[in-house]
């Protein structure tokens, strides 16, 4: 029988702050503008392809909008969504490269070799350049596509840069994070780099504006000079609310009385992208795109709760396949919608986009096989059924293994060491290690000790390796049905037996050292040539690049014999 201990606080005292009211089948705390939310509205005019754009956040957690009860001012997506479809049943990934892999390519990590955690600085390694990216078939349905913001899909070769993978332009960072004013980026001692970029240029002069600002200035900018007779893409991948956690001091002084520091960062940070939100639909407005213009906004993964973000009610946080990793903030924003000004409960993940999207840009899906996302423009703008009824949230055979899983807990068909999950209808089933299970309240009062952010903590999952939840009806997964459903546990693993049958190998190469900014001017950049295959097999080393590598030996050497001399001046100047 599970054991839970609470740490600082008791059960009376989370009631009396209201943390533990939140009633989950309430739509949101916003109310709904229209009084019957199926009431549909006239026709919209769709004689031309809609300009479409996709607002993707940061490390936004789950509680952290208005209409899901926080207490951080989003005045902009609280409207924005209200006036539109918010997406309550909406999946993304735990962390950042699998989730923008899954919205560029339609495709789950399983299918793309990028199932293991993300793709790191020094890796020689991207997005799969045989895939057909979402901005390539746009491009082919005769849009202008733009990239603002961070990529965080590979540049160890040029090929990989995302104005070779579809945008036309692109403004932003290659890596997983930076400063907010400097763009400098560390991986690891001593192995720091600028990173910010204008088309496949170090964009050096933009250093110093605070990105958030940066970015929404630059949608304007294309907004302004674009035509809004010509269809126009534009992904918008703010930066924020990643750590480090930096904000202009006028939206801090908002927070002034939040006694948790880094919640309080935190919250102007989430302020201040909202806020930019507001100037990118102001621009859509001014410059005549609004009328016919779909915007789409989803986070990326769960919030990180040691860096002011919060999920609550649910388990969790980023980096885990509890729903506080993996359930997101989403809705859609458009006068095109049929049904607008509800809440909708169809089941939608992020790699739906891709069809979705073209299919309203009217692009052709024919050519395009494999794809694992679903056209859910019906499920959205009609309230129709959603064509999605389950979902794969990964298989990763690398991450460590669990100590207690095993192939018989698995019925011999599924080794339950292996970190999995996959929701199939209202089942949800976790394999392996899923991560962090704590459930973290928001983070508002003082500067408690750690131990009282473990609020709630199951004591006795430790020594196991299968979790079964009716997602449906326990969405904040406290009641573990493992052991009374073993039938449903066993159809789900066969789920997964089936999809593991479908994975590539892993890509995840070993770090490269020519990758190190220094050998680039300063700044992370493309450090391959185009010409050079890709140097992992399976996840490992292939013998061709070992082979490369002996016959690199001497400029190795030479590198070598700089870094070390590197060290000593630097020793000597410390």
């Amino acid at each position: 029988m599970a054991v839970y201990a609470l740490t600082g606080f008791s059960l009376v005292s989370l009631l009396s702050f209201g943390y533990l009211s939140w009633d989950w089948m309430k739509p949101s705390l916003v109310a709904d503008v229209a009084t019957d939310p199926m009431e549909k509205s006239p026709p919209p005019t769709f004689t031309r392809p809609p300009h479409i754009i996709f607002i993707l956040t940061d490390d936004q957690g789950y509680h952290d909008i208005g209409y899901h009860g926080s207490d951080i001012q989003t005045p902009t997506l609280d409207r924005l969504a209200a006036e539109g479809v918010k997406l309550e049943n909406y999946y993304i990934q735990p962390i950042c490269t699998p989730s923008r892999s899954q919205l560029i390519t339609g495709r789950y990590q399983i299918h793309t070799g990028l199932q293991h955690s993300i793709i790191r600085p020094r890796q020689p390694n991207c997005l799969p350049l045989d895939q057909v990216t979402l901005p390539q078939k746009l491009q082919e349905a005769g849009y202008s596509t733009h990239m603002v913001g961070k990529w965080h899909l590979g540049f160890y070769k040029k090929e990989c840069l995302p104005t070779r993978r579809g945008f036309d332009t692109f403004l932003g960072s290659l890596t997983g994070n930076v400063d907010y004013y400097t763009y400098d980026n560390c991986d690891g001692p001593d192995v720091c780099g600028y990173d910010l970029h204008e088309g496949e240029d170090v964009a050096w002069d933009q250093s110093g504006k605070y990105s958030t600002f940066l970015y929404a200035q630059r949608v304007s900018k294309i907004l302004a000079s674009h035509s809004p007779k010509e269809p126009i893409f534009i992904y918008v991948a703010f930066q924020a609310v990643h750590t480090p956690l930096q904000s202009p001091k006028e939206y801090i002084y908002r927070y002034r009385s939040m006694g948790n520091v880094a919640r309080r960062k935190y919250a102007a940070m989430v302020t201040c992208m909202d806020e930019a939100v507001k100037n990118i639909t102001w621009a859509l407005k001014k410059y005549g795109y609004y009328d016919n213009s779909v915007i789409v906004f989803s986070t990326d993964n769960g919030g990180q709760t040691f860096s002011g973000g919060s999920n609550w009610p649910l388990r969790g946080r980023k980096g885990t396949y509890w729903e506080g990793g993996v359930r997101g903030i989403g809705f859609v924003h458009s006068p095109l919608i049929k049904c607008k000004r509800r809440t909708s409960w169809a089941l939608v993940h992020i790699t739906d986009w891709y069809p979705t999207l073209v299919s309203l840009a009217r692009g052709n899906l024919s050519n395009v096989q494999g794809l694992d996302g679903y056209d859910v423009w019906p499920a959205i703008s009609e309230g129709k059924e959603s064509p999605r009824t389950e979902i794969l949230h990964n298989i990763d055979p690398l991450y460590n293994h669990a100590k207690y899983g095993s192939l018989e807990d698995g019925f011999g068909i599924w080794n339950t060491a292996v970190q999995a999950s996959i929701r199939v209808g209202e089942w949800k089933l976790l394999t392996g290690d899923p991560g962090y299970s704590d459930w973290i309240p928001p983070q508002t009062l003082t500067n408690f000790p750690g131990s009282w952010w473990n609020l709630e903590r199951l004591t006795d999952g430790l020594r196991k390796s299968v979790w079964l939840f009716n997602i449906t009806a326990d969405p904040y997964e406290r009641y573990d049905l493992s052991e009374q459903r073993p039938d449903v546990v066993r159809s789900l693993l066969m789920r997964l037996v089936h999809y593991n049958r479908t994975a590539i190998p892993v890509r995840y190469p070993a770090e490269n050292p020519r990758a190190h900014p220094d050998f680039n001017g300063g700044a992370w950049g493309p450090w391959a040539t185009e010409d050079e295959g890709e140097e992992w097999e399976g996840g490992r080393e292939s013998p061709k690049s070992r082979n490369k590598k002996k016959k690199k030996c001497k400029i190795c050497k030479l590198r070598s014999f700089f870094r070390k001399l590197n060290t000593r001046l630097m020793s000597n100047r410390i």
